[in-house]
């Protein structure tokens, strides 16, 4: 049964992470190198605590469950069960993760990556038990959505996989269970199939970004919150999908390469929120404000789909 956790990398998941796992009465052990990064987790993991208390999802009565922060990454992963590495999309900075920690945890920790893409077989060959290695892909912001991807990699022993779902289940939450370990997984794949093509559209002059937001919103995103695509199918009828792939399925943007739109923003160093600017501007006020905005939304909206409101 895993009790003890470790996050190894405080980025933009790990506080809200570390959140909810205590919110299911885990010790959480919370690393990160940097000191900053520990204080801006700290003050991150407090806002996220604010968003469970709306959500309703309390502490235990019997006071179990806590987070530490801590820059000593031995002190970290002693006597975790589970590991959960969140450290950047970088493979060879992953590997020396993996690596390092090798010596410090039992034969028996699980240790599991939140990488968003990169295969669970690659990273498998940088630690010495690669049958104690597992995906454990969350949703951002992992605090609100409740569904994690479970990814076995080619050496990934099926025991590690049933722990990890079931001990994602005993958190309330949703463990979807791939197949077969496939670069970006399934969540990712799905949302850059959606953001090739809508960057294609905007960038051929078909629509301003405004109104696809609108339309992806509330005409896509709205229906499938309810209804999930292979029942959409259904809905729809076969035969209807049928006729209209068989047109439209020719002129679907299918680029190899990153579009020039992208590229060029890049270079103008408009990367989104996190510098000021990017489709959109940005203020230091009206990021103050999106945020907590988005996530209140986001809360009615799993209420909702929970059946509580």
């Amino acid at each position: 049964m895993i009790k003890r956790v470790a996050i190894i990398g405080l980025g933009t998941m790990g506080p809200g992470m570390a959140a909810r796992l205590a919110r299911g009465g885990i010790e959480v052990a919370a690393y990160d190198i940097a000191e900053a990064a520990l204080e801006r987790a700290r003050n991150m993991m407090a806002v996220s605590d604010g968003v469970l208390d709306n959500l309703g999802i309390s502490a235990p009565a019997d006071g179990a469950g806590s987070v530490r922060f801590t820059a000593d990454l031995e002190d970290a992963v002693k006597g975790a069960d589970l590991v959960i590495e969140n450290v950047p999309e970088d493979e060879e900075i992953k590997a020396g993760v993996y690596k390092q920690i090798d010596g410090m945890i039992s034969a028996d920790t699980i240790v599991a990556s939140d990488t968003s893409g990169i295969p669970i077989t690659r990273l498998q060959a940088n630690i010495s038990n690669p049958a104690r290695m597992v995906g454990m892909h969350w949703s951002n912001p992992p605090h609100i959505i409740p569904m994690i991807e479970v990814i076995r990699g080619q050496d990934t022993a099926t025991e590690t996989v049933e722990t990890i779902r079931d001990f994602i289940r005993s958190l309330g939450l949703l463990p979807v269970l791939l197949k077969k370990d496939v670069p970006g997984f399934v969540e990712n794949r799905v949302l850059y199939a959606l953001l090739r093509e809508v960057v294609d559209l905007v960038e051929r002059d078909v629509i301003e970004p405004e109104d696809i937001d609108t339309c992806v919103s509330w005409g896509i995103g709205y229906k499938l919150a309810v209804i999930g695509p292979m029942a959409l199918l259904d809905m729809a009828g076969m035969d209807i999908y049928h006729s209209v792939s068989s047109f439209l399925n020719q002129d679907l943007c299918d680029r190899k390469d990153v579009a020039p739109l992208v590229r060029e923003q890049i270079a103008a160093g408009k990367l989104g929120i996190k510098s000021g600017g990017g489709i959109y501007p940005y203020t230091p006020e009206s990021i103050a404000e999106l945020q907590p905005e988005r996530a209140r939304k986001l809360v009615a909206i799993r209420r909702i789909l929970e059946g509580r409101d």
